[in-house]
């Protein structure tokens, strides 16, 4: 396992140093990892959540990582040899991966001795951002293509092995079914998946012997590239006379892939083609700078596509390629006394939640549906058995009642003095979890265009906690 301490701004070390020389070490902080909103969706589905746990795990400087720090000459020698012993003592409580999140939940709740929870939060942000924003996108993706299924085809479009591998896994989480990426299969267990480039069409005589030489390698397991030449007027043909001969030898051919042009027209086409020869189980698969937005339109066009191959689009997640997702300290703990803490902001998108918290989900008892979150100060409980008054976090003149519901907390110990408590899941079990998680939720709220708007409201002792900062803060500053 690669030792990521480094991985981080500088300027989290020279705040630990701060600390360390104000004799602040022992001072329990607590922060909260949450993305504010963004255009391209109302919601997100939480992802990286074991990458983070595997990185605080293995937290330690080493030798030449000192060395290093020694060469900036912006630490002491004493601090250096305090880094020596350096481990992640401290807790993290979690939205488990796969959950569908919303703005200002927080993802990630890291509560430690101040130096440890601050160094954390680059590569936590790094780790958690990336991985969330592609579950995301593969989930608009597969909401598009449904009931289509999709394969994640993104490895040289990435920006660099990294997000290749770990883009892909959330994608998976998000929804996708398998990717191209094989490392990225060898390591989650995944099955790789691909067919054949145009390169190996070009390399024979014709198109007919290329796919005869495929079909015989691979008799089991024949998806034929149709686009390199003339995909109705040579490669359709072909692909059906190939299809003929694997019959002919006791073989089922599998499909066909487009991989330009109109898709939609070409993919109608092509159906029928296979149907009238006598192909009408063989799959029609389709790539080619595919998003949801292509797919929709697909869609509508009647396109006949049983499998989607998308790759750039998703893996870079093209309209949004960032998720703005921060790390803000929100409680400090000093000789057993709290400390709730916010940042204040003319810019209200800005300001932050204060307090150790915690979120319920409430669903209706009738429907098993979410109807709204409510965040709140950690150790509230919610009366299930009373109807429940819900407010607008900023328009507090917007209320909701709630009746006939339950809650459910959407926190899991992750990591418990400096412990993995978390049992792992595989790839494939996550995307379950998410699938079980969006159904929690009304088709209205899950549109890929104009979503309904849910519900995520601050508990009045929150609320009330907040204003309190806020009016402190202005009589300080006056």
């Amino acid at each position: 396992m690669r030792n990521l301490t480094l991985l981080t701004d500088f300027y989290e070390l020279t705040m630990m140093y701060g600390y360390f020389c104000q004799g602040k070490t022992d001072e329990i902080a607590t922060f909260d990892l949450f993305f504010r909103p963004f255009d391209e969706s109302n919601f997100c589905i939480a992802a990286g959540l074991e990458q983070a746990i595997e990185y605080i795990e293995n937290l330690h400087f080493s030798a030449d990582d000192i060395k290093y720090l020694r060469s900036t000459k912006a630490f002491s020698k004493e601090f250096l040899q305090w880094l020596k012993d350096f481990k992640f003592t401290g807790s993290v409580r979690a939205v488990p991966e796969g959950t569908v999140v919303f703005p200002y939940e927080p993802l990630l709740i890291v509560t430690a001795p101040i130096c440890q929870a601050q160094l954390v939060e680059a590569a936590l942000l790094n780790i958690v951002n990336h991985q969330t924003l592609i579950a995301t996108k593969a989930r608009r993706v597969c909401h598009a293509a449904a009931p289509s299924s999709v394969l994640e085809f993104g490895l040289r479009r990435a920006q660099g092995p990294d997000a290749a591998i770990y883009g892909a896994r959330a994608a998976v989480i998000g929804g996708c079914s398998s990717t191209s990426n094989v490392l990225c299969a060898q390591m989650f267990d995944l099955p790789p998946k691909g067919t054949h480039a145009h390169s190996w069409v070009m390399s024979f005589p014709t198109e007919l012997d290329a796919f005869i030489a495929y079909a015989d390698t691979y008799p089991d397991n024949c998806l034929l590239l149709v686009d390199t030449y003339d995909t109705l007027n040579s490669g359709v043909p072909n692909a059906i006379k190939t299809f003929d001969y694997l019959k002919s030898k006791g073989y089922k051919p599998l499909g066909i892939r487009l991989d330009s042009g109109d898709l939609a027209y070409l993919s109608k086409q092509a159906r029928k083609m296979l149907d009238d020869a006598g192909h009408d189980d063989c799959k029609i698969f389709a790539s080619s700078d595919i998003d949801e937005y292509v797919l929709e339109s697909l869609k509508q066009q009647g396109a006949r596509i049983d499998i989607y191959g998308v790759g750039t689009r998703l893996i870079t997640s093209n309209n949004t390629p960032s998720l703005g997702g921060v790390y803000k300290l929100a409680n400090v703990n000093e000789n057993g006394c709290d400390y709730p803490k916010m940042k204040i902001s003319d810019n209200p998108i800005k300001m932050t939640n204060p307090g150790v918290k915690t979120v319920y989900r409430l669903f209706g008892k009738d429907t098993d549906k979410a109807i709204a979150d409510l965040i709140c100060l950690a150790g509230e409980t919610i009366d299930e058995t009373s109807p429940l008054t819900i407010t607008h976090p900023l328009e507090r003149w917007k209320t909701k009642e709630v009746y006939d519901f339950y809650v459910k907390e959407l926190y899991v110990d992750a990591i418990r003095d400096g412990k993995r408590v978390l049992p792992k899941k595989t790839a494939y079990e996550l995307q379950q979890d998410c699938q079980a998680s969006l159904d929690g939720f009304w088709d209205e709220y899950k549109r890929l265009t104009n979503p309904h708007e849910y519900k995520v409201d601050l508990s009045d002792k929150l609320y009330a906690l907040k204003e309190q900062l806020i009016l402190k803060d202005r009589k300080t500053v006056k």
